[in-house]
């Protein structure tokens, strides 16, 4: 009994995996579009979510996600998240910026202590 409740428990396990790993992901204009889609009203919901293969759970999660966001937007809280391909970008720059106040001290520097020996 014991070797059965771990093997169920095992294969349970690997079809959880399983499932996890094959889940589907959605951007986030097709979150918006689907979201968009439901407020024409020109079908139901269920069947919406049939036609995109979600669970209803999962549409009326991204549909307060979606009303939440233009509520903040409209409240004048415009600020927002970057994108990671934003945050890398700015890093590079940063780091490139960096590297030219270093090279401007360093050239600074020598300029003074030339200036120096020279009187």
């Amino acid at each position: 009994m014991e070797t059965n409740r771990k093997k169920k428990t095992t294969t349970e396990n690997f079809i959880k995996d399983v499932r996890r790993k094959t889940r589907r992901i959605f951007s986030s204009e097709q979150k918006i579009q689907i979201v968009i889609e439901a407020m024409r009203a020109e079908i139901s919901i269920s069947e919406i979510c049939r036609k995109h293969s979600i669970a209803e759970s999962q549409f009326y999660k991204w549909n307060k996600e979606f009303l939440e966001a233009g509520k903040k937007r409209l409240s004048g809280d415009t600020t927002r998240e970057a994108t990671s391909d934003e945050v890398t970008e700015l890093r590079k720059e940063n780091l490139r910026l960096k590297e030219i106040v270093a090279d401007l001290v360093l050239r600074y520097d020598i300029v003074k202590k030339t200036l120096d020996i020279l009187d």
